[in-house]
């Protein structure tokens, strides 16, 4: 533990920062979720994290499960965003989707404790929510990947079922992303050299000449 979080946990931050305080909560959370487990985690470990006593936490989040889906969501929302503006380019359908995976690939890496708590969910976090967000706004996520893909069947520049197509391409980027974060122990090659190769791979093998 660095000198910082020890000081933090000693030194009780004054009040009127809302927003920033909950944004502070929300990546202290993320943390310890992740090093400690969901049921390893208490609110007294978030608090001290962030210097704040457990009373005054609870102004701000009701219960860890709160929080968690907060992270949860937060993290869905800004992945749809990014696809929307990906969306609404004015570009081929099958560019679209290779910025839009590309896109989720990014917020896997720049985001691996959010990542894990959407995409890598133990039981006892599925139970606490993350499932609900995930069916609720991941379904939103993937169908805006699924109705690109349609657009690149319709133009003719992909063949198949835009479902499969999207599953497919979604697996491939899932793969990159859960292994590269979860098994940082392994000799990888350069990050960006392995993410152009494999998706230079599979958009070569979906796209019609």
């Amino acid at each position: 533990m660095s000198e910082l979080s020890n000081a933090s946990r000693t030194t009780r931050k004054p009040k009127g920062e809302g927003h920033s305080r909950r944004g502070e909560i929300l990546a202290a959370a993320e943390r310890i979720f992740v090093e400690h487990g969901y049921e390893g985690a208490t609110i007294r470990k978030i608090a001290d994290e962030v210097g704040l006593s457990s009373t005054a936490l609870y102004m701000h989040f009701p219960d860890k499960g709160a929080i968690l889906q907060e992270i949860c969501r937060d993290a869905f929302a800004r992945l749809i965003a990014s696809n929307a503006a990906v969306a609404d380019e004015a570009a081929p359908p099958e560019q679209r989707l290779r910025r839009m995976i590309e896109g989720y690939i990014d917020f896997g890496f720049a985001h691996p404790n959010a990542y894990r708590l959407i995409y890598l969910t133990r039981p006892v976090e599925a139970r606490e929510g993350a499932q609900d967000a995930a069916r609720e706004l991941g379904s939103s996520l993937f169908t805006t990947l699924e109705a690109t893909v349609g657009d690149a069947v319709t133009a003719g520049r992909m063949k198949g079922d835009p479902a499969t197509i999207a599953q497919a391409i979604w697996a491939a980027a899932h793969g990159i992303v859960s292994l590269m974060i979860t098994k940082p122990y392994f000799p990888w090659s350069d990050r960006q050299a392995l993410v152009r190769t494999t998706l230079d791979a599979l958009f070569a093998g979906l796209i019609e000449g």
